[in-house]
């Protein structure tokens, strides 16, 4: 199975972090050079799907997607099952590289797998499948933010290279978000504790450049100063919540916060 790393000719402290995170759980990866918004202004004028008509996705953004399909167009043409795929501010698991190095623990029927945590609330089939090394797979019901690593097996990653063959999605909602036909269609699972976490959650050295962006963006747009919902608003998304929560239950689903499995060795 091939690992790869997507990083930007001009962040080679990034390369660097990778290259210690991948040494530290003993397996290689190769590099996948990232496209930079920098050096295209015109991906500014590319076609965006509908979702994004009022809040259009940045510059950095589309480059993002961009170079994931790099990493697909790898996939797609391998003769392994499945690849994956890490952007370059990942901290890895302690026990990371014992499922990294192989593909037999993942499921036949498995399209996607998500490896990383984001830390927002989810929501997963209740049914566990046990993969070992202290790690099980649950199938993902809700959106669940970030690609910074996933699996995908060769077919996901052929749909997902014609599905934007002609238009720009943001890669996490492409993959997780059930709005989008491509996730709807796939088997998706999400992996209990993650194996992966972005730096900035658990350090301070690699802030999250595409969030810098958005961020900045927000300001500009002057939404960031929008007034808070009329209380009545609130109560209706707080019923709304409810709910979709009552909801879960009855179709063996949970809600959860997906855990990072330890970042250090334990001794025991």
């Amino acid at each position: 199975m091939k690992r790869l790393v997507i990083n930007l000719d001009r962040s080679p402290e990034r390369l660097a972090h990778m290259t210690a995170e991948f040494a530290r759980i003993g397996i290689g990866f190769d590099r996948v050079a990232a496209i930079d918004a920098r050096q295209h202004p015109d991906l500014m004028l590319q076609r965006q799907h509908p979702l994004y008509a009022i809040q259009r996705l940045s510059g950095s953004e589309i480059a993002c997607l961009h170079s994931h399909r790099a990493c697909w167009t790898i996939i797609a043409q391998d003769e392994a099952p499945y690849g994956a795929v890490f952007e370059d501010d990942m901290v890895f698991s302690a026990r990371a590289g014992a499922l990294l190095a192989d593909t037999n623990w993942i499921p036949a029927d498995a399209d996607v797998v998500k490896l990383e945590t984001f830390f927002h609330t989810t929501v997963i089939q209740r049914e566990r499948v046990c993969v070992g090394n202290g790690f099980s797979m649950f199938r993902l019901r809700k959106n669940h933010i970030g690609a910074g690593g996933y699996l995908l097996s060769r077919q996901a990653a052929r749909d997902l290279l014609l599905a934007t063959e002609g238009v720009n999605v943001a890669v996490d909602n492409l993959i997780f978000d059930p709005a989008f036909a491509t996730s709807i269609d796939k088997t998706i699972y999400q992996l209990v504790p993650a194996l992966c976490a972005q730096e900035h959650f658990v350090g301070a050295k690699l802030p999250s450049l595409l969030a810098q962006e958005r961020d900045a963006e927000w300001v500009a747009s002057g939404l960031a100063n929008k007034r808070r919902k009329p209380v009545t608003a609130r109560v209706r998304r707080e019923v709304r919540r409810t709910a979709r929560w009552i909801a879960d239950f009855c179709r063996f689903r949970r809600q959860i916060v997906v855990p990072l499995s330890p970042i250090e060795a334990s001794d025991q």
